[in-house]
């Protein structure tokens, strides 16, 4: 129930404060960047974009709920006039009700959609929903076919390479020094492969040892290669947690993660999350915490797409050039904007996930 929503929310944030040392009284601080990048500003267009996309998304295709833009709509970015103050006074919501969502859902029965005041703590209150989009500059399915055909590549090549080892020759050799790796090769399949692991010793002393120690090097970089990360993410950073819990404690409104890709979006419930980030059995299989390049390398938790629901299914690739913006200095900053594309949402998993889901 929504009720205890923000309880079961808090004891989970609790949780990951005791694994990754989340302060949940976080104070934000800190002086106002002085310059912005390129990499920044194309960042944020995107982001902006992927917001739209999903805006325009479940206005069109969700006729009894509406979605209502909550976050700040500012576009100042460092070096621009007013960007310290404006700066600043961001600090300051962040430290008061921690992190506004991107949209905020309605029924339309509760609110007037031309008439809103997000600044009314009742009105907040009243949405069913909560989404903080995020973007990702990945073609979804490309990205899964092209891991596919890695895994099945890699899978196929252990396979040449144990059949190589498993011949008599050199299985003989293999068994006077690894009986262990032997054995695990023996029993090895397919779909067991990336389960192997054994230290290899660099054997030189004949021509088959060094044979067959190459081959046993030949099939741990396959294995590596197995081992590797290979699924999108849906990508909370960490410092954002206790700041979302922040918000979710201040209004007990479901939130939610919207990853936007370029042909797709997935959505998972911000309480799954931090479920799955705290299961420790899922670390690696279902979720890793690394530094994020995106995001000035700030830890991330990123979650693979598929634990989440496709809730559009198809993204209309938008009209993207470059943009170029002149700082105080006389420096110039190129970057990229994005514009148009069309989101198809998948009504069912909006009901469903979104508007269902407790």
């Amino acid at each position: 129930m929504v009720d205890d929503y923000k309880g079961r929310i808090n004891q989970l944030v609790q949780e990951m404060n005791r694994i990754y040392g989340i302060d949940p009284e976080i104070e934000v601080t800190g002086r106002p960047p002085t310059q912005a990048s390129s990499n920044f500003l194309t960042n944020k267009e995107q982001g902006d974009w992927a917001e739209e996309i999903v805006f325009k998304a479940i206005n069109e295709y969700s006729p009894d709920y509406v979605a209502i833009k909550c976050g700040r709509s500012e576009s100042l970015s460092s070096g621009d006039p007013g960007f310290p103050e404006f700066y600043i006074d961001y600090q300051n919501e962040l430290n008061t009700i921690g992190k506004k969502p991107d949209l905020l859902i309605f029924n339309k029965l509760d609110i007037d959609p031309t008439d809103i005041d997000l600044n009314d703590e009742e009105t907040v209150k009243q949405a069913i929903a909560a989404i903080e989009v995020r973007s990702s500059s990945f073609l979804a399915n490309k990205y899964a076919e092209y891991m596919d055909d890695r895994t099945k590549t890699a899978i196929r090549e252990c396979q040449i390479i144990r059949n190589e080892i498993l011949k008599p020759e050199m299985a003989e050799l293999l068994e006077s020094k690894s009986p262990e790796i032997m054995k695990m090769l023996r029993e090895a399949t397919p779909n067991t492969f990336f389960e192997l692991d054994f230290r290899r010793s660099s054997w030189s002393s004949s021509a088959g040892l060094k044979q067959l120690s190459e081959l046993l090097k030949s099939l741990k970089e396959q294995i590596k290669i197995l081992h590797k990360r290979d699924y999108l993410s849906i990508t909370p950073k960490l410092e954002d947690i206790a700041l979302v819990n922040r918000w979710v404690q201040q209004f007990n409104v479901p939130h939610f993660y919207l990853q936007v890709f370029f042909d797709k979006a997935y959505v998972i419930p911000f309480k799954d999350i931090l479920g799955i980030a705290t299961n420790p059995d899922k670390e690696g299989s279902v979720f890793t915490v690394e530094g994020d390049v995106k995001n000035q390398n700030k830890t991330t938790i990123k979650i693979n797409v598929q634990v989440g629901k496709e809730i559009i299914g198809k993204i209309d690739m938008p009209e993207h050039k470059s943009e170029m913006k002149e700082l105080e200095r006389g420096r110039l900053l190129f970057y990229v904007t994005f514009r148009g594309g069309h989101g198809y949402l998948d009504h069912d998993i909006f009901m469903s996930e979104i508007v269902e889901n407790e």
